[in-house]
């Protein structure tokens, strides 16, 4: 496959990114204009409501200017001047990703990926601002610098994810041959020594995994919160008499926030947990909450002080624990390897503890700055006055998250230490 091919199909794949990013909304609203409303409205208000849907699920800020008498009508604190939604609806940018990560997939078997990622990230980057200059509205007006950015990083992520998972699956004869970036990175990286090579990748490996239990754990959490809320989430969608489309696309709409409710009961089980709006916390220490948006699924909200709160807060130091207790194999192989036996026993023990508390304040340090950052993601204004603070706090995220999972993964490689049989005192 020559160099154009690949720019060609790179490029194509972002068209097909955005049309599916932005007809994943469209296709309902489209089947309610026909429907519900009998084709009397212009079409291209769903058309723009559908690409700012897509644009703020991929980060972009959108500037809304809602007619004064409608603002009171709707009684919205500050909604009778211009206000800027920013909260992302990371159902479209997982969307992008995932997209993203299956073009980054196929460029990685071409001599030609940097070619196709660049194209790629350019195009998208391009159709974005095309998609936020048609869905300009005086009512809504997207920041076009931001679509010109911020769905183009989305999608190099995927691109990136895509690309680092071919290249651990698949033999290096096989995969990228005449990759010349494939070259220039294993070149950089064999000049590392390999125990310093073997730590920091234990380091990350410790973070990720960590902060992927967390989330995973708040997931299975989530579910089960909807599960036994789901007599109320019913009642609130009965009280909104929205109809059966109606009912379709708020459960879009509710599907599109499913990642950053996971993202929320994440900061939960840390500490900090989450506001929905100014004034407001729901957290382990309890919740208090006014007036929230109309969405059905925060029926399942709790109320007041939960009676085994404080049991949440046990979910990140068990994970980081048990990422310990994993990775111990690991960390013994590389502590052993790097140090060796041509030391005394004294320098030994103290090169060997000095590198055990360097995995686990760097573990902690990649959980904490990946939870964190899906924090800092996950939230933003959603509207006017005390909506304008929605979500976790991302600095208190991290703080929380960084002591919880360092003090765990110490304690884990400790214990290893401990509970490892005869001799294995003496390996840490």
């Amino acid at each position: 496959m020559n160099r154009p091919i690949t720019a060609l199909l790179a490029a194509l794949d972002a068209v097909i990114v955005v049309a599916i990013g932005v007809g994943i909304p469209l296709i309902p609203l489209t089947i309610l204009w026909a429907t519900q409303f009998g084709l009397a409205i212009d079409w291209l208000v769903f058309w723009r409501a559908s690409g700012d849907a897509w644009l703020l699920g991929n980060g972009v800020d959108v500037l809304f200017t809602i007619d004064p008498d409608l603002a009171l009508r709707l009684a919205l604190d500050g909604a009778q001047v211009p206000f800027e939604v920013g909260i992302a609806p990371l159902g479209f940018a997982l969307v992008t990703v995932l997209l993203g990560a299956r073009s980054g997939r196929r460029l990685a078997a071409t001599p030609y990926p940097v070619t196709g990622a660049v194209v790629g990230v350019v195009s998208l980057g391009v159709l974005a601002g095309l998609v936020a200059l048609s869905v300009r509205d005086p009512a809504a007006v997207p920041s076009l610098a931001q679509s010109l950015l911020y769905p183009a990083f989305v999608y190099a992520i995927g691109l990136a994810i895509g690309y680092a998972w071919t290249s651990r699956r698949v033999a290096p004869v096989e995969f990228g041959a005449t990759s010349g970036i494939r070259r220039r990175w294993s070149t950089r990286l064999s000049a590392i020594a390999p125990g310093d090579r073997g730590l920091v990748a234990l380091v990350l490996r410790a973070g990720t995994i960590a902060a992927a239990g967390v989330v995973g754990l708040a997931a299975v959490a989530m579910a089960l919160i909807l599960v036994f809320g789901f007599s109320s989430i019913v009642s609130l969608y009965e009280s909104l008499q929205a109809g059966l489309l109606g009912g379709i696309s708020l459960t879009l709409a509710q599907l599109a926030l499913l990642p950053n409710l996971i993202i929320w009961t994440a900061s939960w089980f840390v500490g900090p947990g989450f506001a929905l709006g100014a004034g407001s916390a729901v957290s382990p220490l309890g919740t208090q909450i006014g007036l929230v948006p109309s969405l059905p699924v925060f029926g399942a909200l709790p109320h007041g002080t939960p009676a085994l709160g404080f049991a949440g807060l046990l979910v990140p130091i068990v994970v980081g624990y048990l990422t310990a207790a994993v990775l111990r194999p690991a960390f013994l192989a590389n502590v052993n390897g790097r140090i060796g036996p041509s030391l005394s026993t004294a320098r030994t023990g103290g090169a060997r503890a000095l590198r055990l508390v360097l995995t686990a304040v760097g573990g902690g340090v990649v959980g904490a700055s990946i939870l964190a950052l899906l924090a800092l993601w996950s939230g933003g204004a959603a509207g006017p006055g005390r909506l304008a603070e929605v979500g976790p706090d991302a600095g208190w995220v991290w703080v929380w998250a960084f002591v919880e999972l360092t003090a765990s993964m110490l304690l884990g490689l400790l214990a290893g230490a401990r509970t490892g049989g005869p001799g294995a005192a003496d390996r840490l």
